[in-house]
């Protein structure tokens, strides 16, 4: 290797390593419910905040429910908060086809044409129109939507090396908001697939 060789790989060696990162967050199953179905679900109680999310004003509830579908049931589900105008239920490929739906895979509040499950609690039970897989997505701010030279809508790829399992994600939707934190999501199938642990970060990938 010449002078002029070894300079060049310095330079995309410091490159690489000072190329800003993406906190990956894995999203677990989840709802989200509407007030009149909270209400039949957990009649007279109020939605608690169990523990915040890492978006502002977003948290996930003390509150579980029960998805049946037409060859079982997934337990334990948690409500994430506050309620919406939409219900929405979002599982995992995996887990929902362990109990006989088959979910699109979409973004959250793109409900057009999915699928019905049942929802209950020991109180109550809902018919819900809107069961999803989650469409992999960036949360970002403006200002990191800026430096990453991305739009919201973009569907970008993404690299995530963890041990001997390195993926590349493509179809990730861009999705900038002022008040949104840096964090892509992926579901369980995911990041289990790319062997995602505490602290696994991605970087973009510029064609």
């Amino acid at each position: 290797m010449n002078e002029a060789e070894l300079r060049e790989l310095i330079l995309k060696i410091i490159a690489e390593e000072t190329e800003p990162t993406i906190p990956i967050g894995v999203s677990n199953h989840h709802i989200h419910l509407t007030q009149s179905d909270f209400d039949i679900l957990f009649p007279g109680q109020e939605m608690t905040v169990r523990v915040p999310l890492k978006q502002p004003g977003e948290f996930a509830s003390n509150q579980t429910v029960t998805i049946v579908g037409p060859r079982g049931e997934v337990n334990n589900v948690r409500i994430l908060g506050p309620c919406r105008a939409h219900s929405q239920v979002e599982l995992a490929k995996t887990e929902a086809r362990q109990i006989g739906v088959n979910v699109p895979i979409r973004m959250s509040g793109d409900l057009q044409g999915t699928p019905t499950v049942t929802v209950k609690t020991k109180d109550g039970q809902v018919e819900i129109q809107g069961a999803i897989a989650a469409k992999r997505h960036i949360h970002m701010s403006d200002k990191d939507a800026e430096m990453f030279g991305v739009q919201k809508g973009d569907i970008v790829k993404v690299s995530i090396e963890t041990e001997e399992r390195k993926t590349i994600f493509d179809d990730v939707v861009v999705r900038p908001d002022p008040k949104f934190v840096l964090e892509m999501h992926i579901d369980t199938d995911e990041a289990n697939a790319a062997n995602v642990g505490k602290g696994t970060v991605a970087k973009l990938i510029k064609d």
